[in-house]
């Protein structure tokens, strides 16, 4: 099968750069463990979609061949900088480029130096691509693109990969509930904050584990104004439209805070 693996992941750094905090560890142990599997499932490409590369305009796809840098996170400076270095598939995301007219949507790749990729994508790629062995497609999220439009960019993204013939990982980067913490907190006492955002969290990570897509949308609609969640989850919303709205269960390999903000690492059964 072209499509190999399905991936929810975090995009905040804490995890990526402080492994060795108690509230953080199962987040960073979790990574690793679908590292793992994600090697073992031998991608060509990962299909990329981070929550915190913000469009405004049109959609945007990272174009130039090799981006590499120094990035220094605008909340989380203090713990450390992030050097990346990502190859693009840039023949897929010249066709996904073309591709989104179809569907309405004008979209531009963005090559120049020094372009400023996100924390998330970073953190992702870091964790899960160390080695460079699989070349990404990064898809921008615009803000003005809602759960069905963002399902449809990736159900584009996840053709013309099968048609370029590469075997492909659909990847989306986001957290889960999002409120953090506005007072300096003591790192090895993180926690989610508010019961209910726990609560709320733990019944998404349910429902992706029992494959109820029918219902995911609506729930998720719901649950982004109650725990302020990440983007309005859309990040799920790219992962479900890679994988046709079709999977057979997940694997819930970490759940934890992130400075009183939910996050998850949950691997999705093809």
């Amino acid at each position: 099968m072209p499509l190999v693996a399905a991936l929810l992941v975090p995009g905040s750094p804490l995890p990526y750069l402080r492994p060795d905090n108690p509230p953080w560890k199962p987040i960073a142990e979790a990574y690793r463990a679908a590292a793992t599997a994600l090697q073992a499932a031998r991608p060509d490409v990962l299909l990329v979609y981070s929550t915190q590369w913000i469009a405004v305009l049109d959609q945007l796809w990272q174009s130039r061949a090799r981006v590499t840098g120094l990035h220094v996170d605008e909340n989380w400076y203090e713990f450390g900088n992030l050097p990346f270095d990502l190859a693009i598939d840039t023949e897929v995301t010249a066709s996904c480029i073309e591709s989104t007219a179809s569907i309405g949507v004008r979209s531009k790749g963005v090559d120049y130096d020094g372009f400023p990729i996100d924390t998330g994508t970073i953190v992702a790629n870091g964790s899960l691509n160390a080695d460079g062995r699989a070349r990404l497609v990064i898809a921008a999220n615009n803000v003005y693109h809602d759960w069905t439009r963002t399902s449809q960019l990736a159900a584009i993204a996840a053709t013309t990969a099968e048609r370029y013939g590469r075997r492909y990982a659909v990847v989306g980067v986001g957290g889960l509930s999002g409120t953090i913490f506005r007072t300096e907190i003591d790192l090895a006492q993180d926690r989610i904050a508010g019961d209910e955002n726990d609560a709320l969290n733990r019944g998404l990570l349910a429902r992706l584990q029992q494959a109820d897509v029918a219902g995911l949308a609506e729930f998720c609609a719901d649950y982004a104004k109650r725990t302020r969640a990440d983007m309005g989850m859309k990040h799920l919303a790219w992962i479900l439209g890679g994988l046709g709205d079709r999977y057979r269960g997940a694997d819930v390999l970490g759940y934890g805070p992130t400075y009183g903000a939910g996050a998850a690492i949950v691997q999705f059964r093809l």
